[in-house]
């Protein structure tokens, strides 16, 4: 779908929300990943409040597209979206890995609704989406499988036969968004295990690879267009983006990784996305 002015804005007032939602939880459990769902946000903003045929009221239906979060472990933006998409209330983020809470530090399908793929440990969720998309091949139905894969993840042995499993197969109906913050746990991922020059290496397996900015709602929305149209191979989208995007202290820096912001923190973090443009 195409972004006009006033969707465009309705879109940056989502991001915003999801993001204030990812701090709050994260700075309430005293623990999770702030800086790889604060960059995703913009992706899951758009993906799920312009792109993707999915309603929480019909969460079963057959013919929905199909988000899997491969990279588990941000596990906050992908509740913060589901909540603001109606899969369950808003006021429950704030149980964010509390004891018997159903949201725990990695998504499960079996205990939250919207969550299509248990996931957590680096490298399986592409797997399974890609036997995902191949189902809807089989069962001759026209869904979309979209994934979002982190960069440390790339250094994943199961990300590549996946990738070349995907592409063997044609699988059109497959996008996959590559989260290229350039950061890791230990630090650049450069430096921890270079995975560049990416977009050639996949293009070398058989895929359509796309290079846009990740923070660019409009940017976003046109490549997944793009892939809807690409016949014969999945879509590969290298979304550039920051660690920590909208909060300033976080921005870039790896330590933000996996770690709360404390109260103070939290505070200046919310002033600062709730005041305005965040671009």
């Amino acid at each position: 779908m195409t972004i006009d002015e006033q969707k465009l804005t309705a879109l940056e007032q989502q991001a915003r929300k999801i993001r204030s939602h990812i701090v709050q939880m994260v700075a309430e459990a005293g623990s999770g990943h702030p800086g790889g769902s604060l960059s995703a946000a913009d992706i899951l903003t758009v993906l799920y409040f312009n792109e993707m045929n999915i309603d929480p009221e019909r969460a079963d239906d057959p013919n929905r597209d199909r988000f899997v979060l491969s990279k588990g472990h941000a596990s906050p933006v992908l509740y913060a979206t589901l909540a603001e998409k109606g899969f369950f209330p808003v006021e429950e983020l704030l149980t964010f890995r509390k004891i018997n809470s159903r949201l725990q530090g990695h998504p499960s399908r079996k205990h939250v609704p919207g969550v299509e793929m248990s996931t957590g440990s680096l490298g399986q969720g592409l797997s399974a989406a890609i036997g995902m998309a191949l189902a809807a091949r089989v069962d001759k139905r026209d869904y979309r499988v979209y994934a979002l894969v982190g960069d440390g993840e790339m250094q994943e042995g199961m990300i590549w036969e996946a990738l070349m499993a995907a592409a063997h197969y044609k699988l059109d109906n497959l996008t996959v968004f590559l989260d290229y913050n350039h950061l890791q746990i230990d630090g650049y991922t450069a430096d921890v295990m270079n995975i560049d020059p990416i977009g050639d290496k996949v293009k070398a397996f058989g895929w359509n690879v796309l290079m846009i900015d990740g923070h660019d709602l409009p940017a976003i929305s046109r490549a997944i267009a793009e892939a809807k149209v690409t016949k014969g191979q999945p879509t590969f989208i290298i979304a550039q983006t920051v660690k920590g995007k909208g909060v300033s202290f976080m921005e870039n820096k790896a330590e933000w990784h996996g770690v709360a912001p404390n109260f103070e923190q939290k505070v200046a973090a919310l002033r600062e996305l709730e005041g305005g443009d965040i671009r």
